[in-house]
């Protein structure tokens, strides 16, 4: 690649720190983000991917809710529980009692009870950028009004994360 006036050292360290990270043969942390409200069969798809994902010794990172993240969550699970790391937006108190259930068999999970008396979107927020912030790819299932994933997947592409969004509408 040649460089132009318009390109800063900067922009292609942030290149090759990209495609380092795409072509790389190890395993890598990978972070799954997505909407509560998804079909059972994007449920499917998204569980089928993470049990993927686990099963070729890559670090899975989500969150505790509903939907995309317990999708990713039983996927992981079934592959290498010890591969998923489950970073929470409050407390396990705050969950669903279906999350609730589901969280309690997970070797990690992070509860942030200093966060217990935000909204849930200032919460989450915070959560997904701490995921974010521990790994090298964001893969985000969401729709086109999904604002806290939007800038989530903004957040990761101004940190020179490798971004896959998939809309679900």
């Amino acid at each position: 690649m040649e460089a132009n006036a318009t390109t800063t050292p900067q922009t292609v360290d942030a290149f090759m720190a990209e495609l380092q990270t795409i072509q790389s043969s190890g395993s890598k942390r990978i972070a799954i983000l997505g909407t509560r409200h998804i079909s059972l069969t994007h449920q499917q798809l998204i569980e089928m991917l993470a049990y993927a994902l686990a099963l070729t010794g890559n670090t899975v990172l989500t969150s505790g809710a509903a939907g995309t993240n317990s999708a990713v969550i039983k996927g992981v699970q079934r592959a290498n529980p010890g591969n998923l790391t489950v970073i929470l937006p409050q407390t396990l108190s705050q969950q669903s009692a279906e999350s609730q259930e589901l969280l309690s068999t997970l070797p990690n999970v992070r509860e942030h009870s200093e966060r217990r008396l935000l909204t849930l979107a200032q919460a989450s927020q915070m959560c997904n950028q701490e995921i974010i912030d521990n790994c090298q790819q964001l893969i985000c299932f969401l729709y086109h009004s999904s604002h806290t994933l939007q800038e989530s997947v903004k957040y990761a592409q101004e940190k020179h994360k490798v971004v896959t969004s998939f809309y679900l509408d």
